[in-house]
């Protein structure tokens, strides 16, 4: 069985965990499958965003597969938690936008995976939690680091040192969320409406804002606005702003094209 599918339509790269009867838990083999596909996602003019969901109705993801963990010692767990941490700080740092489109279930690695998302979209169905204390283990694949810098230090501490779950409304109450929860029904929808809309701005626009986004998040203030002046001089300068800014003047839509679309 194929654990990651993959389908593309309209500028937008559809990607599904595909263990439905684990709850779509991540092993080592989903994770280099994930990481290596949003990479290629990348890589490839035509695509211009990323949805990523889970198979079946109960689960996004339900985290890490514990089965596979059991047989590890700490050398073979160190290297697994660190690679997981590097395949989720790529996707974080990719410069397409990757949706999570939470439509059940989001824990341990489900949850993380969430927040190294760009823009997370939850079915009033989503749970979400951190409950690894509870298994006498911690979040490894940067839960304790980006959750804190989410909703602050006393939620995050609180949330991982009980193992608690947010509903879908207290995700977006606390800022996980942009968009209000929508009906299960409605979700992949939802999800591809605001991957579409992103797919048709400026593709070297989308990329520049993920960057300096990307450089913001470590960066002094000071350092982050030189490296936006960088790019947005670039911008103004360049063939997609002029594209952008006629069609506004001519009142009609823009014609973006990349490279790739003029090969």
């Amino acid at each position: 069985m194929t654990e990651l599918l993959t389908e593309q339509c309209d500028g937008v790269l559809q990607l599904t965990i595909n263990r439905p009867d684990a709850l779509n838990a991540l092993n080592t083999n989903v994770i280099g499958l994930l990481v290596d596909t949003v990479r290629e996602a990348a890589d490839d003019p035509a695509c211009r965003a990323v949805v990523l969901t889970g198979a079946g109705e109960k689960a996004f993801c339900a985290g890490a597969d514990l089965k596979e963990l059991a047989e590890m010692g700490a050398d073979r767990a160190h290297e697994v938690m660190r690679a997981g941490q590097a395949a989720f700080r790529a996707i974080e740092r990719t410069p397409i936008p990757v949706i999570a489109a939470v439509n059940g279930l989001a824990l341990g690695g489900g949850f993380e995976l969430i927040l190294a998302s760009t823009i997370p979209v939850l079915s009033t169905r989503a749970s979400l939690g951190l409950p690894e204390s509870g298994l006498g283990l911690i979040p490894g694949y940067g839960g304790t680091q980006r959750l804190p810098r989410a909703v602050g230090e006393r939620i995050a501490a609180h949330l991982m040192l009980t193992g608690s779950r947010l509903d879908a409304d207290r995700a977006y109450d606390l800022g996980l969320t942009p968009v209000p929860p929508v009906a299960p029904d409605n979700l992949h929808e939802a999800a591809m409406d605001i991957a579409r809309t992103i797919a048709r701005q400026g593709p070297v626009a989308v990329r520049s804002i993920l960057t300096a986004l990307e450089i913001g998040r470590d960066a002094s203030l000071d350092a982050a606005l030189t490296a936006e002046t960088g790019m947005a001089a670039l911008a103004i300068a360049g063939d997609e702003s002029a594209e952008g800014i006629s069609a506004f003047l001519e009142r009609r839509p823009p014609r973006f094209v990349t490279e790739g679309d003029r090969r």
